[in-house]
């Protein structure tokens, strides 16, 4: 085991999963991540790989036939999952804030429906906020539920969907105006639908299509679509947790753990990316002498390892605040802004340090170049981290003149 980003205080059985999954993607990821990853093709065999490893399951309760494994534990498999290839991570990312959900909010009925089966990874599940115009703008919402009878049905359309495809569950955001008068406040009026579906693209279901795969510059392999609602009947009994005007709460818990999730993925990556640097720098030789003996190189080093480090003690912090049933916006945004930011950084400095040969598909940094930018975006911007940050800091330094 490596020096760099250790956790302290694991248990025997948590150890034991992480070694087990780091075992896995070793063997099982490393080696074809780049292939299939410049193919553009889903890894199923690592998919069903994961789902035997029980890794589907991991925070639902026991109950319903997972293994009611900590935030901590998840966040810690994703960084060893994002090591080996990001775009796994993101594919079990949006089934688990999905199950989350389902397991803080759903109703009894929905959590005894779902739960188990999601543990067995047979449902896949997607969530669904953004829209086409709005980027990070949630209140600005415009896809409509309308009651009718004992359905509610569904028009619009929403964006960004990881797992749009691949997905039987999709949890889906939209303004819900029923009960909530004129002027009331946009996040106060929205819901959260469970939506099911066949898994594929087209029509999958009357009055839901999924278009196709969005073309990316990174993170392929998993599908990224949108989700068209024309007249989509949903029964009001799909109404996550039963009661309409909550669904902002909801997504906005979610989207919490799912940062957690975004920050493991930033330091798998930058995890990755000094691997990659730290043995290259040693093999390569210019000027008579291995370029890690160079006194730039280890300048370079030393940097990388030092921000692996600090991302990956602010993402076990801020997993550790939520597991605690502590209140982790402030720790989930930091670690999120620090950890994507860090992981762009290091990904660059490993391929400068590569030199010419970073520019090669042959190499594997060059895939790393590529998918350390969806970090800066996904689960809100650095700029939306920093907003939500700024202002918890107002709130607990209050100025008391």
């Amino acid at each position: 085991m490596a020096r760099l980003a250790q956790t302290a205080g694991l248990t025997d059985v948590q150890q034991e999963i992480l070694s087990t999954v780091r075992d896995f993607v070793d063997k099982e990821i490393i080696p074809v991540a780049t292939g299939l990853e410049h193919r553009d093709e889903y890894p199923q065999a690592i998919v069903d790989g994961l789902k035997e490893l029980g890794l589907f399951g991991l925070m639902i309760p026991e109950e319903y036939g997972g293994l009611g494994e900590s935030l901590l534990t998840y966040a810690l498999c994703v960084e060893e999952i994002a090591r080996g290839w990001m775009s796994v991570s993101g594919i079990i990312n949006t089934h688990f804030i999905v199950a989350y959900m389902l397991k803080q909010h759903g109703t009894r009925e929905q959590k005894e429906y779902f739960l188990p089966r999601m543990a067995a990874g047979d449902i896949r599940g997607a969530f669904s906020m953004s829209e086409p115009g709005l980027g990070s703008d949630v209140s600005a919402i415009t896809s409509k539920a309308v009651r009718d009878g004992d359905e509610y049905v569904l028009n619009g359309q929403k964006m960004w969907l990881t797992n749009g495809g691949t997905s039987s569950l999709v949890a889906v955001l939209v303004r819900s105006d029923e009960g909530h008068p004129e002027g009331t406040a946009p996040h106060k009026s929205m819901t959260t639908f469970l939506v099911e579906k066949e898994p594929g693209f087209g029509e999958v279901r009357p009055g839901l299509t999924i278009p196709g795969k969005i073309e990316k510059m990174g993170y392929k392999g998993v599908d990224t679509t949108e989700l068209i609602m024309d007249g989509l009947r949903v029964p009001a009994d799909r109404v996550l947790g039963g009661v309409t005007g909550r669904g902002f709460y909801q997504m906005m818990d979610g989207v919490e753990v799912g940062r957690v999730n975004v920050a493991a993925r930033g330091c798998g990556v930058a995890q990755r990316a000094f691997e990659l640097g730290v043995g290259y720098a040693q093999q390569r030789h210019t000027f008579g002498k291995p370029i890690a003996q160079h006194q730039a190189i280890q300048f370079k080093l030393a940097e990388m390892a030092t921000k692996v480090e600090a991302a990956h003690a602010l993402m076990v912090n801020a997993a550790r605040k939520k597991d605690s049933g502590q209140r982790n916006d402030l720790e989930a945004g930091m670690a999120k802004y620090l950890a994507s930011e860090y992981c762009k950084e290091v990904v660059e400095d490993a391929f400068r340090i590569h030199g010419g040969y970073g520019f090669s598909k042959e190499y594997e940094i060059e895939r790393l170049y590529r998918e350390a930018p969806m970090l800066l975006i996904g689960e809100g911007t650095a700029e939306i981290q920093k907003m939500i940050i700024g202002r918890r800091l107002l709130e607990e330094y209050r100025f008391q003149g």
